[in-house]
């Protein structure tokens, strides 16, 4: 619900105390509290694979500098600006490493956009930025750039796939745990933000590729701008509201009002979610005998839901 499922950590057999358990939950609470009483605005990082051969890579460079009207940070810590600054990038990247063709055949750069909703200081979500890059791609080459000119301030970051080590990223498993640390950098700076997935917030919608939206607004392209999930999308928010209801069921019966008081907002929470308020609907007729022109596997995906929504349903109003 609230860490990544993909982070590894070794079995450590030394003893732990209490202490560091009750710090845990002290770490929980706030992660609720952030998500249901604040509603924290939530990070965006987006990565996309690009850059086949150095023409595409420095098109990007060109892209995200504005042609070299914009300052670049590099991995080194080093600002630069203008032409020729965006040509020798472009010429340590050929070099700075295995040499990458004029035009390759396969991804020789990944394209990150770290982003926050507007409100937020430019300045904060570039610093923000430059930790995640220093603490999630410590081994590899890359370029950023703050962009402030849109409603929403984000930095493009730019990565040469191959790492200086001469490994190749793969970081599609590691999208969350790219969010949490962005967010959590934004909130070592002071900047509410969290990272919550989308089924952690009951989200029913997936948004297309921005290059999707903009063909459908030519008329290019005749898919809605957002799909609804299909039966494993149900299935991971259905779980997630599974843990809801442990974790309000949990503070509805702690002795601390104050817990008390953050299930009642978990409460809330959870019946303005789109998964409760759009995909589970009305309480269904248990009395009405089932179709017998319907596929199986669409009755044991009703009866999921039934079960699922009597939980959730009980846990709201405990």
């Amino acid at each position: 619900m609230f860490y990544p499922a993909n982070r590894i950590v070794k079995a450590d057999p030394t003893p732990r105390l209490a202490v560091l358990d009750r710090r845990k939950a002290a770490i929980i609470r706030q992660r609720i509290e952030a998500l249901v009483v604040r509603r924290a605005p939530q990070v965006m990082v987006k990565i996309v694979g690009g850059g086949r051969g150095m023409r595409a890579i420095k098109a990007q460079f060109d892209y995200i500098t504005h042609h070299g009207s914009l300052e670049m940070e590099d991995d080194r810590g080093v600002r630069t600006q203008g032409k020729d600054a965006l040509d020798d990038m472009a010429y340590r990247w050929r070099v700075g490493g295995s040499l990458i063709d004029e035009v390759s055949h396969r991804h020789e750069a990944l394209y990150v956009t770290l982003s926050m909703p507007s409100g937020v200081q430019p300045s904060l979500v570039l610093q923000a930025a430059r930790a995640f890059a220093q603490e999630e791609l410590p081994d590899s080459q890359y370029v950023m750039v703050l962009h402030e000119h849109q409603a929403n301030p984000h930095v493009h970051l730019a990565v040469r796939a191959q790492t200086k080590s001469g490994m190749r990223l793969n970081p599609w498993s590691d999208r969350h745990r790219w969010r949490e640390t962005f967010a959590e950098k934004l909130r070592d700076l002071g900047v509410d933000a969290e990272a919550s997935s989308q089924s952690t917030r009951g989200e029913v919608r997936k948004y297309e590729s921005p290059w999707l939206v903009r063909n459908d607004e030519q008329g290019q392209h005749d898919v809605g701008i957002t799909m609804e999930i299909g039966s494993q999308g149900f299935n991971k928010r259905a779980k997630a509201m599974q843990c809801w209801s442990h974790i309000l069921t949990a503070l509805a019966r702690s002795p601390d009002p104050a817990d008390r008081a953050l299930a009642e907002h978990v409460a809330a929470f959870l019946r303005e979610t789109p998964f409760v308020t759009e995909m589970l609907g009305p309480p269904p007729e248990r009395d009405v005998a089932p179709a017998h022109n319907v596929a199986p596997g669409i009755h044991a995906m009703e009866h999921d839901r039934a079960a699922r929504r009597l939980t959730v349903e009980w846990s709201m109003q405990r």
